[in-house]
């Protein structure tokens, strides 16, 4: 959880260079963290009070280049994503890809770093994985994407055992539509979203949700309970 900033933790942010990924990387500036950013994009990085200290330049399929800079992040939240209309094949493998199975694959990169970890501080990872998950967004591809991140990262945070948990704060990130390049009609603003996030992650929930649909609020903790449910079954089965 966000603490005091007198022992300053380092946040990483993905997707940093997008319309949300500035806000949080602005917010989180002012409040004294000092913030990597992890971009996609291929333009020249701007170092100011509101950009990221650092900027970290990858592409999806490469994850494991990223280990040696998870190393120095506390609190890692991944954000980057597409959201493509297009009804080609290749739209449904690039949303499938960068959506879901990127973030899970540095997911897994920073677990076994926390599981390492000998600081008594525990590392957290929050994914934005969208109301997408289980709502309708009238893009298919989008929403198969969000749907399979979703269901990744409840079964990782179900599977945590005891000493896991110890190491390794895990949080979803359900947010409605905002404003962005991606979605210039969307409701919320960046500004507004970011302030949410940063405020409620200090909430023992593992879910942080923000959304203008009140099922949204209604839906996902039912959601969540029953692949908690689920889970625990599995569990004793196996035992």
């Amino acid at each position: 959880m966000i603490g005091s900033t007198k022992n300053k933790k380092t946040v990483g942010i993905t997707g940093a260079s997008g319309a949300l990924g500035k806000e949080l990387t602005k917010l989180f500036r002012q409040k004294g963290y000092k913030v990597i950013g992890f971009t996609h994009s291929k333009t020249n990085y701007e170092i100011n009070l509101e950009s990221p200290n650092e900027w970290i330049e990858w592409e999806c399929g490469k994850e494991s280049t990223l280990k040696k800079h998870l190393k120095k992040i506390d609190i890692l939240i991944l954000n980057h994503g597409i959201y493509n209309l297009s009804r080609e094949n290749s739209n449904y493998e690039n949303s499938i890809e960068i959506n879901a199975l990127s973030k899970f694959k540095i997911l897994n990169l920073f677990e076994e770093i926390a599981f390492k970890n000998e600081s008594s501080i525990k590392k957290e990872i929050w994914i934005n994985t969208s109301e997408a998950e289980i709502l309708p967004a009238l893009n298919p591809s989008y929403e198969i994407s969000k749907s399979l991140i979703g269901r990744l990262v409840s079964f990782k945070k179900n599977f945590l055992d005891k000493d896991s948990k110890k190491k390794l704060i895990i949080k979803k990130i359900i947010l409605g539509p905002f404003k962005s390049e991606l979605n210039p009609i969307g409701l919320m603003s960046p500004k507004f979203v970011s302030k949410k996030i940063y405020d409620l992650a200090n909430s023992k929930s593992y879910l942080i949700i923000i959304s203008p649909n009140p099922f949204t609020y209604l839906l996902f903790p039912l959601k969540e309970f029953f692949n908690f449910l689920y889970c625990q079954i599995i569990y004793g089965y196996k035992s």
